[in-house]
This record gives C-alpha cells, sequence and structure tokens, in this order.
C-alpha cells in the first residue's frame, strides 16, 4: 500500500519495493532516488491501483476513502504552511520598518568624540577604561573653534565603563545644539593616557533591506551605520 507523510505530502514506496540488489542499490544511488514522490505522483499511482487491481480482491471502501482523506490532510496542511510563511514574511518587513520608525529622533551610542547637547540640553558619554585609574579627566571643547569650555575629574575610577554627563552648557549652546569635543585622559599605573569615548548621538533617519542585518541608520556627525552595531539606544 503507498504511504504519504503528513509532515511533508511526500508519497513513500519503500514500504511496497522490493529489496535491492548491489547492482540495482547502486542504479538507485546514480539515479539519486529517493523513494519521495510529490502529490500529483501520488494521483497517478493511486489511479494506476485502481485500474490493475484484482476483480476479485478490490481494495476496500475504507482503504480507499481512507488514503483519499490523508490525501486531502496533507492539501490542506500545505496551504496553511504556505498562507503562514507569506504572513511571516509581509510582518518580517512590517516590523523592521516599524524599528526604523521608532529609531528616529532616538540616541544611539557610537564611538567619537563629537557629542551634540541632547533634549534635555545636557551633553552625555561613556569611556572603556583599560585598567583602575586613579584619576580621569573629562574636557568639554568647542569642537568650531576649540576653546576649552569644562573640565570635570574623576578620582578612583575601576577598570570597566565609566559614564559622564555634563549640563551647565554656556547660554546658547543648548538650544543651537552646538558641537562639542570631548577629550579624556587617564592615570593608571602606567602612567597617563588619553582614550577614547563613545557618546550619544541622534538618529537622524534609517533605511531598511530585506533582513536586520541590512538596517542602516544615518547618525548625526558620524554618517551611515550599521543596527547591528548599536548596543544602547535612548
Amino acid at each position: 500500500m503507498i504511504s504519504i507523510d503528513a509532515t511533508t505530502g511526500n508519497v513513500n514506496l519503500n514500504a511496497t519495493r522490493a529489496p535491492s540488489t548491489p547492482a540495482t542499490a547502486q542504479s538507485a544511488t546514480a539515479t539519486d532516488f529517493s523513494g519521495a514522490l510529490g502529490q500529483q505522483d501520488f494521483l497517478t499511482l493511486m489511479l494506476a491501483q485502481l485500474r490493475n487491481q484484482d476483480p476479485l480482491q478490490p481494495m476496500e471502501n475504507g482503504e480507499f476513502l481512507a488514503q483519499l482523506a490523508q490525501f486531502s490532510t496533507v492539501s490542506g496542511i500545505e496551504k496553511v504552511n504556505d498562507t503562514l510563511a507569506s504572513m511571516g514574511e509581509g510582518m518580517g518587513g512590517d516590523f523592521r520598518i516599524a524599528t526604523a520608525a521608532n529609531l528616529l529622533g532616538h540616541e544611539v551610542l557610537v564611538p567619537g568624540n563629537i557629542a551634540r547637547p541632547s533634549k534635555d540640553g545636557s551633553v552625555n558619554g561613556v569611556v572603556d577604561l583599560p585598567a583602575n585609574a586613579s584619576s580621569v579627566v573629562v574636557s568639554y571643547s568647542n569642537a568650531t573653534t576649540g576653546a576649552l569650555l569644562h573640565s570635570q575629574t574623576f578620582a578612583d575610577q575601576p577598570k570597566g565603563l565609566m559614564g559622564f554627563s555634563w549640563s551647565d552648557l554656556p547660554p546658547g549652546m543648548a538650544d543651537a545644539r552646538s558641537p562639542v569635543r570631548i577629550t579624556v585622559s587617564a592615570t593608571t599605573a602606567d602612567g597617563t593616557a588619553q582614550v577614547g569615548p563613545s557618546v550619544f548621538a541622534r538618529v537622524l533617519s534609517a533605511s531598511t533591506g530585506t533582513t536586520a542585518a541590512d538596517m542602516t541608520l544615518q547618525v548625526e556627525d558620524y554618517g551611515a551605520l550599521n543596527a547591528l552595531e548599536v548596543e544602547t539606544v535612548r
């Protein structure tokens, strides 16, 4: 009797095929015959089975109906799978578009030393200290003129991430969102050296592709940035 896999819709002939000899097995391998047929092949074989059945011992009605019911079930499952796959593709695209739209106007943390005042008028960033530091100095300068605007000193900072923030900007800088250049120097057991900071920068636009990996952000002062490189959003 022909059997059909209810999950894949493939017809299995292994139950009705005679044992293979080495020669026939080699031939089957050469032709890459897997024993799995499609639904059209299943119908053709069923009709051939009906035409060539023994008139004195015809196929039982229950057996015939069971095979038809199994075939119908598999057809229904395949249609449902196709529908769900189409829905998934559509939802994936909608999700990427929604994610890109939600990032507009937000700030992302990027490696760099140019920052602009955020909505609350402050300049914020993070520095990754390579070792324990007895002193960390964060300096803020006018990115256009180079004039020093402010500096902060942090004592006894452990190795790892250290956040910094400056909110008392000169009048007009916050409203104009003037760019500020940030430099960080850390004093460790090996001496004093500059450490590159990361700052929060605004997302100006976002574009999506066919996958999440294709989402590109246009970040103020830093240009194009792949969304997978973003670790922090606020």
